[in-house]
């Protein structure tokens, strides 16, 4: 494409395809340059300014798990049950005299509750008592008059038959003492029965019979019921536990680990509704020999001292018993174990201080705060007990050796705040 020839003095005139583009054209593609230039310049800054602003990998407390010897426990619900529990009931009928303590209180064994009025049982045990006298009279005339009979008989002077006649009445009046002797001891343990005591140390109920009032008494079932008095120390505490759970203790106990077998005598711990730690501690003593068929449980009981009396009967508790035998076991902090859905994990730093995620099979919680970790974790592991929430899995940290100690350490923290 070049210049067509023209005359001389004839304007040049060039063809469609120009060897120089038009101005306009050439203004358009130096604005596109300028734009392309100045976002690769934009886009480097923002890289430089980045890279400039990354933060540094933060700074996380690592330990390996404490190694100590753990016990798990189980834990049940159940009820206070005092040990002894007495209904007062008169022996005696007749009228209420005198109540001689105050509702509620805590009363000791001997101590005198109600009292009965004694008058006519009095006059019963005085006119017994005469009789008495008298009989032991009557003994003494038989005895002379069987005395006199034996010379008597021997010389002729009465009949055999009058001798004997003698020999039954002196027998008769000796029975006669016997039996007054026996009602005098009755008629006194009447006078004894209108004072009504206390048969054992306890707390004792309100009165539900006021002076003045009829009573019946005696071993029949319309006996009028006066009060009752519960002890309370020590005192005892039911619980149930599943078929399960007895069938592992019984073996536990087969194999020398007693554990909650009927041998008694294993240490046990309750806390109460408005406590947090099992600071109570008793022993079981007894476990039923049948499991009940319409609930699949047993009934276990233990004894708590109850030097206090705040223990009750009737009230509610929690019981902790021992479910296995002593074992080794590793122990992180209970806040070094974080949650992802329905699985738990703990953070592991390796060797490249990068944190990885270990999913564990958790344990019990010891009173300091430690969590018990039965599966997903090496005794030799640097675990991340402090800055759970500023690192993640895969990104790289900062660790801050602290060994097995650190652990403790954050768990007395926690326990003292």
């Amino acid at each position: 494409m070049g210049l067509v020839r023209q005359q001389p003095g004839a304007p040049v005139i060039r063809d469609s395809h120009m060897e120089h583009p038009p101005l306009p054209l050439i203004r358009a593609a130096r604005g596109i340059a300028v734009s392309v230039s100045a976002a690769a310049l934009l886009a480097a800054c923002g890289q430089r300014e980045q890279q400039a602003s990354a933060p540094p990998p933060p700074t996380v407390t690592v330990a390996t798990p404490v190694k100590r010897t753990i016990v798990d426990y189980d834990e049940y619900v159940g009820r206070f049950v005092a040990v002894d529990s007495v209904e007062i009931r008169a022996r005696v009928s007749g009228y209420l005299d005198s109540v001689d303590f105050k509702d509620g209180q805590i009363v000791k064994q001997g101590d005198l509750l109600f009292t009965i009025d004694k008058r006519p049982f009095q006059n019963t045990l005085d006119q017994a008592r005469a009789n008495l006298e008298q009989a032991k009279s009557n003994v003494t005339f038989t005895k002379a008059d069987l005395d006199r009979g034996q010379q008597l008989v021997r010389d002729k002077t009465i009949t055999a038959q009058i001798f004997e006649q003698r020999t039954q009445a002196y027998r008769n009046a000796q029975a006669s003492v016997s039996a007054n002797e026996a009602a005098v001891r009755q008629a006194e343990l009447d006078v004894e029965f209108t004072e009504l005591r206390a048969p054992i140390t306890g707390r004792i109920g309100d009165r539900r019979v006021s002076p003045g009032n009829l009573v019946t008494g005696g071993a029949g079932g319309n006996t009028t019921l006066l009060a009752t008095i519960v002890s309370t120390d020590p005192i005892r505490f039911e619980f149930t536990f599943d078929e399960a759970s007895y069938l592992r203790y019984e073996r536990l106990a087969k194999n020398g680990h007693d554990i909650a077998s009927r041998g008694g005598g294993v240490p046990v711990a309750l806390k109460l509704i408005d406590e947090n730690d099992f600071d109570h501690a008793g022993r079981m003593d007894f476990v039923d020999n049948v499991i009940d068929r319409a609930t699949g449980t047993i009934r276990g009981r233990a004894v708590f001292d109850n030097p206090n009396g705040i223990f009750t009967p009737g009230m509610f508790a929690r019981i902790r018993v021992p479910g296995t035998s002593p074992y080794e076991a590793l122990l992180v902090p209970d806040s070094a174990v974080g949650t992802e859905q329905t699985r738990k994990y703990v953070l592991v730093i390796g060797p490249d201080n990068k944190a990885v995620n270990h999913y564990v099979t958790l344990g019990q919680t010891t009173s300091d705060g430690l969590r018990v970790i039965k599966t997903g974790l090496g005794p030799d592991d640097r675990v991340v007990v402090n800055g759970l929430m500023r690192a993640r899995a895969g990104q790289a940290v900062t660790p801050q050796e602290e060994g097995s100690a650190a652990a403790e350490k954050v768990s007395q923290q926690q326990k003292q705040q």
